[in-house]
Order: C-alpha cells, then sequence, then structure tokens
C-alpha cells in the first residue's frame, strides 16, 4: 500500500485509518528522511509508527490495557536498576531510535551507555536518536507476529544490540539475543539475568506473565 501524495508533500497530516485495519505495512511513493519521519510520528501519537530499513512505514494501533500493564511492569524493573546502576540511560517503549541500517525502531525497553548517550549533540538526542542501544527488550501482545518479532530482534543484534530480550507472556518464554550468538529460549523462567550488559538486572517475570 503506498501513502497518498498528500503524505509526501506535508508529512505532518494525521492517518486516518481505523483501527482494525492496523497493523499496515506501507510503502511511501517517497522515502520519508529522519526529520519528516519524527514529524510524521509527532503527528500521530495515537499510533506507533516504525521505518523499515528499505523505507516501509508500519504503522501499528496503539497498546491495549493489558499489555500496557506488561510493559509499565518492564520498564519499572529496569528504571529502577538504571537508577541505582547509574552508568546508563533507560527508555521507555515510546522511544525511536534509528539504527545504521536505516530502520527507526521502537523497542518496549532499551538501555545505552552513558559515555554513547553523552557523545550525541543535543539535536540528536531530541528526536530519534542515530544509534542502536545495547540492550532492547520486546514484549509480544496479541497484534504482534512472533516472526515479526524474532526477524526484529534479529536486526537489533545485527545493528549493535549486545543483548535482547523477546518476552512472550502467552507461552511464558523468553527467548535470549545476543550478538553474534544463536538466540536462547527460556521456557517459563521466574528471572532473567542481564549478564555483563546489564550487571546486576535480574528481570521479575511474575508481574509480566
Amino acid at each position: 500500500m503506498a501513502l497518498p501524495a498528500t503524505h509526501l508533500r506535508d508529512p505532518v497530516v494525521p492517518i486516518m485509518t481505523p483501527l482494525d485495519r492496523l497493523p499496515l505495512r506501507v510503502r511511501p511513493a517517497r522515502p520519508l528522511d529522519d526529520d519528516a519521519l519524527f514529524e510524521f510520528c509527532r503527528s500521530n501519537p495515537d499510533l506507533r509508527i516504525e521505518r523499515a530499513a528499505g523505507g516501509d512505514l508500519i504503522i501499528m494501533a496503539p497498546t491495549g490495557s493489558e499489555t500496557g500493564r506488561r510493559n509499565f511492569a518492564l520498564t519499572g524493573q529496569l528504571a529502577a536498576w538504571v537508577a541505582k546502576d547509574g552508568t546508563g540511560v533507560g527508555f521507555d517503549s515510546s522511544t525511536g531510535f534509528v539504527l545504521p541500517n536505516g530502520a527507526e525502531r521502537s523497542p518496549d525497553a532499551a538501555w545505552v551507555p552513558r559515555p554513547r548517550w553523552d557523545a550525541l549533540s543535543t539535536a540528536e538526542r531530541g528526536k530519534f536518536a542515530p544509534l542502536c542501544p545495547d540492550f532492547v527488550a520486546e514484549l509480544s501482545s496479541p497484534s504482534d507476529g512472533l516472526a515479526d518479532l524474532e526477524a526484529k530482534m534479529e536486526e537489533y543484534a545485527r545493528n549493535g544490540a549486545r543483548l535482547g530480550w523477546l518476552i512472550d507472556p502467552v507461552e511464558r518464554t523468553v527467548h535470549v539475543y545476543r550478538s553474534g550468538m544463536a538466540p536462547v529460549t527460556l521456557r517459563d523462567p521466574a528471572t532473567v539475568d542481564g549478564g555483563d550488559v546489564l550487571p546486576g538486572f535480574r528481570l521479575d517475570l511474575a508481574s509480566i506473565w
């Protein structure tokens, strides 16, 4: 599906699409650059929008209440560790990052070491930061396809993520991704450990299941 020409001339035009038709994958007739994409996302705050490496836009419905509860539990635990550890910066699901391959992604939770974050300019930090986080987590929801999420996790790993967690509450599994290694699946774990990327962080999954 191609975006109408009006979206390309004026990327701040809101999307008028029924929620029951989402998610949608659309290909603009002319790719949106990073600044235009940022404004496009700002004009559609009720939607989740990502950009694939090839320029396609993935337009997703807002988070449901149960998924939002789980996201809150995930982000809250990470935030508490970040505040105690002090070596990096944490991010929630509303944060977009432009990966080295050109994709723009918004993981459900992410972490970046402080030196990498501080190396960005004020302008870069104010929009979609041009980097791949060292740690990313994705929490699957009823509207997500597992194969799509697995492909996204592999993309994070190829673009520099040192640790990634794909959490599936329905199957009660956590797929652990590390750069240069095959993913490992943990079945019904009580916790998952941050290892050498997030030393001392252990996610308690009781509040997420």
